[in-house]
C-alpha cells in the first residue's frame, strides 16, 4: 500500500515530473483520496500558480490535515515550488489566506523597483549552499551532503513571489538564491522536509541528480553529523542567465502529415518556380510546397540534446476541426515531455473553442488540457489583440473575463506568455500619427525616420490599429508574465534583431521578454544580449538547417561574458 505518492491538487503541468520520475527507474503512485497521504513512504507535492489557489484547492479537497500529519510523521517530503511556499505561514499574493504554517515566514512578492530584474523570475539561476553536513567514516569527497545541489549549476526559476533569507529560518534553509538584488531561500531542508522553489523536473540533468537524490532509499533519513551554517554573501551581480529558445512552428503538411516548418515574412511555402515561355509570359512551374524542417518531437530532443534552454512550439495550423481531446499538439507534448527536461510553451490556439459535435472549452480549458500534457506556459497571440482592444475601449479596465486573465488567476501570471506579430509602419515625424513611435537608425523607403510597430493578427495577416506599446503594456496590466517580440519585417532576413523595438519594449515593461525574428549568426545573439536588457533570444530557422548550433550560439556568448548556462 505504500511506496512513492504525488499530490495532484490541480497545479497544471505534473506530467514532466512523473516523467522525470519514471526516467530514474522509479514508480509513481497518485493520491486520489485524504487518505492516500498518510499510507505514503514518500510524498512529492508539486505546485504552480497562486498561493491562495492552491491552498484552497488543499482545503476543498481534504489534505490540509493528512499533510500536516504526514509531514509531521517523518517520513520523506518533497514540495515543488508553490508545494514549497505552502509550508509558510502566508503569501502576499494572497492576503487572508494561512499557509500549512510548518515553517515561520511570510512569501513576500520580488521587488520591482529594483532595476535589475524582471519580475516574474523566470530562468535559470546559481542556488549558493547555505549549511553542511559532515558525516564520519565517508572519503572526503562526499563529507558535504548537499541532496545533488551543486553551486556551480543553474536550475530553472518560474515565480514572483519567494521566501526572503532571515535568520529566523536559518537552520530550514539549505541554498539561497540572489536574483538581482534581494536573496530568497531556493532550498528548504529540514529532517525529513526537502523542497525547492525551482522545478528540478525543467532544470535538465542537473534538476534529474536532484530528484534522484531524494528518490534514493532513505536518502533523507541518513543525514546525521555536524552541521555547518554559512552566512549568505551578497553578490555584485546575480548569476541569472540568458536563455537561448529554439521555436518550432508546427503544422500539417500538403500531405496531412505534422512538420515543422519555417517562413520568411511568415511564408512557410517554398518559392514558387516560374519561368518566362517564348512569348514572354511567365508561367508558375511548380506550386509552392511547406517548408519540411523535420518531425517535432525528434527535432525538440535533439535540442535539448544540443542545450537549448528552452523550446517552444507554435501551433500555426490550430487544427480547427479537431476535438480538444484529440489535438494533435497534446500528443507531441506528452511525447516530448517524456525526454525533454527543460521549460516547454506552447501557442496557437489557445483561445474559446467549440469541439464538432457542439461541446464548448474555454480558453482556461484549453490551456489547462496543455498544461496536463506537458506544457509550462501557453503563449497567445491574436486573441490577446483581441482583449487588448476591448481593454483599451473600456478604459483601460480589466474585465476578468478575458483568456489572459483567467489562465494568470489559475495558473500564475508565469504561465502566460503574449506572442506579439508587429511590423513596421513608417512615418516622417511622431506627429503624423496618434500611435507610440520608435526612431529608427534604418531610414524607411522614402526617407522616414520614425515608425510605430503595428500589431497584427491571423498569422500576421491582418494589421490591427493598435502598436506594440499598447499591446504589451496592456497585457502587462491584464497579468501576463512574458513578452515574445517578433517582428514580421525581421523574420528569415537573418540580418539580427530588430534592436529599436526590443529596447522600447524593454523599456515600456517590467515583464520578461524574449527576442525573435532576424537571427543569423552568433554575434547577433550577443548584440542582442549586450545593446538590450532582454532575458532571453530565439532561433528556428538557422537552428533546424543546422546553419547555427545551439552549442556554438552558447560558446560564443561564453567567450563573450554573457552568462549562459553550460552542459551539465
Amino acid at each position: 500500500m505504500g511506496g512513492l505518492y504525488l499530490l495532484d491538487y490541480g497545479a497544471g503541468n505534473v506530467r514532466s515530473l512523473v516523467n522525470a520520475v519514471n526516467l530514474l527507474g522509479y514508480e509513481i503512485k497518485w493520491v486520489n483520496q485524504p487518505s492516500d497521504v498518510l499510507i505514503a513512504d514518500k510524498l512529492i507535492f508539486p505546485g504552480v500558480g497562486a498561493f491562495g489557489n492552491a491552498m484552497q484547492s488543499l482545503v476543498s479537497k481534504k489534505y490540509v490535515e493528512p499533510l500536516k500529519q504526514y509531514i509531521g510523521s517523518g517520513k520523506p517530503f518533497m514540495g515543488i515550488c508553490v508545494g514549497l511556499q505552502l509550508l509558510f505561514e502566508g503569501s502576499e499574493e494572497s492576503p487572508g489566506v494561512s499557509g500549512l504554517s510548518v515553517i515561520p515566514g511570510i512569501i513576500r512578492r520580488f521587488n520591482e523597483k529594483d532595476e535589475n530584474k524582471s519580475v516574474p523570475h523566470m530562468g535559470w539561476n546559481e542556488v549558493f549552499p547555505m549549511k553542511e553536513t559532515i558525516i564520519e567514516n565517508q572519503k572526503a569527497a562526499d563529507e558535504s551532503l548537499s541532496f545533488g545541489i551543486k553551486s556551480d549549476s543553474v536550475y530553472y526559476f518560474l515565480h514572483s513571489y519567494a521566501v526572503p533569507y532571515t535568520e529566523k529560518i536559518r537552520e530550514w534553509t539549505l541554498a539561497t538564491t540572489q536574483y538581482g538584488t534581494e536573496r530568497f531561500v531556493s532550498v528548504v531542508q529540514k529532517d525529513n522536509v526537502f523542497c525547492t522553489q525551482f522545478h528540478p523536473e525543467k532544470s535538465g540533468y542537473a534538476g534529474l541528480r536532484i530528484l534522484r537524490a531524494f528518490l534514493e532509499p532513505n536518502k533523507l533519513m541518513r543525514v546525521t553529523g555536524e552541521t555547518i551554517y554559512k552566512n549568505p554573501v551578497m553578490l555584485s551581480k546575480d548569476r541569472f542567465t540568458k536563455r537561448i529558445i529554439a521555436c518550432l512552428d508546427v503544422r500539417t503538411n500538403d500531405q496531412g502529415d505534422l512538420v515543422v516548418t519555417k517562413g520568411d515574412q511568415y511564408d512557410v511555402r517554398e518559392r514558387n518556380i516560374v519561368a518566362e515561355n517564348k512569348n514572354g509570359i511567365i508561367k508558375n512551374l511548380e506550386a509552392g510546397q511547406i517548408r519540411n524542417l523535420g518531425k517535432p518531437v525528434e527535432l525538440a530532443t535533439r535540442y535539448f540534446a544540443e542545450g537549448a534552454d528552452e523550446i517552444v512550439f507554435l501551433n500555426i495550423t490550430s487544427f480547427r476541426n479537431c476535438p480538444l481531446a484529440d489535438l494533435p499538439m497534446l500528443e507531441i507534448l506528452r511525447l516530448t515531455s517524456e525526454t525533454v527536461f527543460v521549460p516547454l510553451t506552447i501557442g496557437g490556439g489557445i483561445r474559446d473553442i467549440t469541439d464538432p459535435d457542439g461541446k464548448f472549452h474555454s480558453a482556461l480549458d484549453v490551456a489547462g488540457e496543455y498544461f496536463r500534457s506537458g506544457a509550462d506556459k501557453v503563449s497567445i497571440g491574436s486573441d490577446a489583440v483581441y482583449a487588448v482592444e476591448k481593454y483599451l475601449a473600456n478604459g483601460k479596465r480589466c474585465t476578468g473575463d478575458t483568456a489572459i486573465e483567467r489562465i494568470a488567476e489559475k495558473y500564475g501570471s508565469q504561465a502566460v506568455v503574449i506572442s506579439v506579430d508587429p511590423k513596421r509602419v513608417y512615418v516622417s515625424s511622431p506627429s503624423d500619427t496618434q500611435h507610440h513611435c520608435v526612431k529608427i537608425s534604418t531610414l524607411g523607403p522614402t526617407g522616414e525616420a520614425y515608425c510605430w510597430y503595428q500589431c497584427t493578427v491571423k498569422g500576421g495577416r491582418e494589421g490591427r490599429d493598435i502598436d506594440v506599446h499598447q499591446l504589451v503594456t496592456a497585457c502587462e496590466a491584464m497579468g501576463a508574465g512574458e513578452i515574445l517580440l517578433n517582428c514580421i519585417d525581421k523574420d528569415g532576413t537573418n540580418s539580427g534583431y530588430e534592436l529599436e523595438l526590443i529596447r522600447d519594449v524593454k523599456d515600456a515593461i517590467r515583464i520578461p521578454v524574449i527576442a525573435s525574428s532576424g537571427a543569423g549568426n552568433e554575434e547577433h545573439f550577443f548584440q542582442v544580449f549586450e545593446e538590450t536588457s532582454v532575458e532571453a533570444a530565439l532561433a528556428a530557422g538557422i537552428f533546424h538547417r543546422r546553419e547555427v548550433p545551439i552549442q556554438s550560439v552558447k560558446n560564443y556568448l561564453s567567450r563573450k561574458g554573457v552568462l549562459i548556462r553550460e552542459s551539465d
